[in-house]
């Protein structure tokens, strides 16, 4: 057969490729647009439809499109990654905000009551060794890694003094000792990654997998809220919208890791975040469709909050 020819497989992909592209795209996109503005939660038919557009042929379309013009470079790599960054960093302060209710409700009552500091004192460190791995002298081109967990350290310090201030001496003590030894352990692995590390490199690896661990023992933390919602068949445990939230923020921190320059580092704990979102949204959609049509109530709306 002639490489040339118009009858050759790779012209035909290409031609329809070219048709696809020209005729369809712009409808799919307007039809799932369409769907999803057009969805409430008001019924569990609604709540099912919401969960299988995102494994629509459509979603796949619209998808597998964006990844050709990545891959053919016929968007600029970094332009896109900047937008997918940006975009994280939007989701990723609406999660860092979720908890403000409860402590406006601390400082209402002037009594913090039965909240725990923990999630709190875990998004701190977490942020603090984010903000310390996207430095130019640890991992470049991370830029919008420090933006988003420098706003959630500033979050957190605020909820945490809120916390001390309106916590009996016991919870201040226990409160300041965890602060002092996180502080300590955050110190530590500074200095050992500036003093005993040279090279960018060998900088990321280390901080890059001490990042990913507490990612993903945070990224855990759901665990015991599915296996409630499994056990009492009921997903008012499990905020819809929390988990929902949670999903795309790791997708799309995913996606803004697998684009030029490729970061594995963010890519496994947002890869474990995506497929914790996933299972959580499964659970959810599967018993709101038995008859459980009570919305999740977040009674501690204080989750470990992990962005990147």
């Amino acid at each position: 057969m002639n490489v040339y020819s118009r009858a050759n497989p790779i012209f035909i992909i290409r031609d329809n490729f070219k048709k696809f592209h020209n005729e369809e795209i712009t409808s799919n996109l307007k039809t799932l647009y369409n769907s999803c503005s057009t969805l409430t939660l008001s019924t569990p038919l609604s709540l099912s439809k919401i969960l299988s557009l995102f494994l629509s042929p459509l979603s796949f379309q619209c998808v597998f499109c964006f990844a050709f013009f990545v891959q053919k470079k016929m968007v600029n790599q970094s332009a896109i990654r900047t937008v997918v960054g940006i975009i994280g960093n939007v989701i990723s302060f609406g999660l860092f905000f979720s908890p403000a209710p409860t402590f406006y409700k601390i400082i209402k009552k002037k009594d913090v009551e039965e909240f725990k500091p923990d999630p709190y004192l875990a998004t701190l460190l977490n942020c603090a060794f984010w903000v310390f791995y996207g430095m130019p002298f640890v991992h470049p081109n991370s830029l919008l890694v420090v933006t988003i967990n420098g706003v959630g350290l500033v979050f957190e310090v605020v909820y945490l003094t809120i916390f001390f201030i309106y916590a009996n001496k016991k919870g201040r003590k226990k409160l300041l000792l965890y602060l002092l030894i996180e502080a300590a352990f955050f110190a530590i692995i500074v200095l050992i990654t500036m003093l005993a590390l040279h090279g960018t490199t060998k900088r990321s690896l280390i901080v890059g997998i001490i990042c990913d661990i507490f990612n993903i023992l945070m990224y855990a933390s759901p665990l015991t809220i599915m296996a409630t919602v499994i056990r009492t068949k009921s997903v008012k445990y499990m905020p819809f919208w929390l988990s929902l939230t949670n999903f795309l923020n790791g997708l799309c921190w995913t996606t803004y890791a697998l684009l030029h320059p490729f970061d594995i580092y963010v890519l496994i704990s947002n890869g474990i975040g995506v497929i914790s979102g996933t299972i959580q949204l499964i659970l959810y959609g599967y018993y709101w469709c038995r008859g459980d049509n009570q919305i999740g109530d977040d009674k501690n709306d204080a989750p470990a909050v992990t962005v990147v």
